[in-house]
């Protein structure tokens, strides 16, 4: 593979490429920890930091030029698509072998039919052997009128199988898993599935490899893992068409409230689901109030604040009255397409609304002008030791801040990830500098490209917004390895962002400094990061 292609990702092993995280700047090798889960265990402070595989699947393996050129062949399996590479593959110049640019949607086409038809038309057969020959038919140029010569495919099939077809008629479902990633998305994908617990998992990857379907992909696959569908008796197709419906409305436009970020989220949401002490508690109704939250948190987000909204005196601000606009903006938009797509019809109307309830309840607690609120009676709760998780109001109110970490999760994530959310949230608040700009309004804090800088605004974040929310979190749940983990990075990135702004540009005259701003109410601070 061509290391260029995918910068800070190689091959080792015989496999194409690997999770690795760049080093954050003054961190040495040595210093960047890693290693197996065993090391983790011993607390050190860099042990999730640890590399992931992605198999060599057989269409995934680049064809080399010469091949091309000594031979005609079609290929489709240039990783390029997948990894964002910018250089088309080189046309034979003597056998006419035809290969395809990254940016051909036909290529992806041919690359689903040879990565998943083949199995798909196999397992329709039946048969006593385990051996089973599939005739393909491959269609001939309409202008030599000679058919194409049959290719054949022999496919082992494993007993599991039989044994599925065993399990039902004992009248035992089978438990679906990843089935969900059917012919639209390649077989890496898949591999991340597998992965989708840890914290270092890349969605920017898995946006890259799902061709863009991450959020349906990831909460189909949520779903299913936690049994969601069966437990509450769902329509398939009605799960997905909502969430298609809900990936659509989400501007792709935004640097960083987009699907990639509602994936994300829901990652994390599920991650913080996983903690021990919270899921010994959980029923399947918090589990699928919790994920759906997450996916539909920032939904049709216009990628600008609320204070930007009321000075333009924008429609949505009149609707919802100047409190809490776009979160109120994105429950009712997550309702709306809720009822459309009638995933709940089945439930009585008791349940449905109580759903609705619970999922704006969720969706409003993202306010980060209300963050001290939440952060009070979490921290009240955990000071005196009362916070019982058998009862619901409590549960309830640790969804809530689970959902708060969930979102802005981002400076606890490994420093290449990390680094990039940063730069995207900022570039969002940046256009936004630019629009008040150009129409005349006062330049709200943080969104003046001219006197900001990214480190200054993610050290400011940290220290107000990120560092006391998840101080207590990792307290609630009893300094978990994950917990551990992501203070661990955030104070590493926390460090790193220090490093860059030392050595930035110094700040234009007139912008205030740290140090000129320690005498501030902390909530004024917070409030600085409105639109998050």
């Amino acid at each position: 593979m061509r290391s260029d292609l995918f910068p800070g990702y190689g091959a080792r092993h015989g496999l194409p490429f690997l999770f690795a995280h760049s080093q954050p700047p003054g961190m040495t090798a040595d210093q960047e920890g890693g290693g197996d889960e065993e090391e983790e265990a011993d607390g050190g402070a860099h042990g999730l930091l640890r590399r992931h595989y992605l198999p060599s699947l057989p269409l995934d393996r680049v064809v080399p030029g010469h091949v091309l050129l000594r031979r005609g062949a079609i290929s489709f399996g240039s990783c390029a698509a997948l990894l964002g590479g910018t250089q088309p593959r080189l046309l034979s110049q003597r056998r006419g072998a035809i290969s395809f640019d990254s940016s051909d949607q036909d290529a992806i086409y041919v690359r689903m039919l040879g990565d998943v038809k083949v199995r798909s038309q196999a397992s329709q057969r039946r048969g006593s052997f385990p051996y089973v020959e599939v005739r393909l038919s491959l269609g001939g140029s309409a202008s030599s009128g000679r058919e194409c010569q049959r290719r054949r495919v022999r496919r082992l099939f494993s007993c599991q199988r039989y044994l599925h077809a065993g399990q039902l008629l004992n009248g035992r479902p089978r438990r679906p898993s990843l089935h969900m990633l059917d012919k639209d998305y390649v077989g890496q994908a898949k591999c991340m599935l597998l992965k989708v617990e840890n914290w270092d998992f890349d969605t920017f990857l898995f946006e890259r490899l799902t061709n863009g379907n991450e959020l349906v992909t990831l909460t189909c696959h949520l779903f299913h893992k936690h049994d969601l569908l069966r437990h509450f008796d769902l329509d398939l197709v009605k799960l997905r068409r909502f969430l298609v419906m809900l990936q659509d409305d989400y501007h792709n436009q935004n640097p960083f409230h987009n699907a990639v970020h509602a994936a994300d989220v829901t990652q994390a949401m599920n991650c913080y689901l996983k903690e021990p002490k919270l899921a010994s508690h959980l029923t399947p109704w918090d589990v699928m109030v919790g994920l759906l939250a997450a996916s539909a948190h920032d939904v049709d987000h216009p990628g600008v604040n609320q204070p930007f909204l009321v000075k333009t005196n924008h429609h949505l601000a009149s609707l919802y009255q100047n409190n809490s606009v776009l979160e109120k903006h994105h429950w009712r938009s997550a309702v709306g397409m809720l009822r459309e797509s009638r995933l709940f019809d089945h439930l009585p109307t008791d349940k449905r609304h109580q759903f609705e309830t619970d999922l704006g309840s969720l969706i409003l607690a993202t306010d980060i002008t209300r963050q001290n609120d939440y952060l009070s009676s979490f921290r009240s709760h955990l000071d005196s030791n009362d916070l019982s998780l058998a009862n619901v109001k409590h549960r309830h109110l640790v969804l809530q801040i689970a959902l708060k970490c969930a979102d802005i999760c981002n400076p606890c994530r490994m420093w290449n990830i990390s680094k990039r959310w940063s730069e995207r949230v900022c570039e969002e608040f940046f256009n936004q500098g630019d629009l008040e700009k150009k129409y005349n309004v006062d330049v709200s804090p943080l969104c003046d490209r001219s006197t900001q800088n990214v480190p200054n605004i993610q050290i400011n974040f940290m220290t107000y917004v990120v560092e006391p929310l998840f101080v207590e979190w990792a307290r609630f749940t009893g300094y978990t390895l994950l917990s551990r983990t992501m203070l661990a990075h955030m104070r590493l990135n926390k460090a790193s962002w220090c490093s860059l702004q030392n050595q930035a540009t110094p700040m234009a005259e007139g912008h205030r400094s740290d140090e000129d701003t320690d005498n501030d109410d902390e909530d004024e601070k917070v409030q600085l990061f409105s639109s998050l």
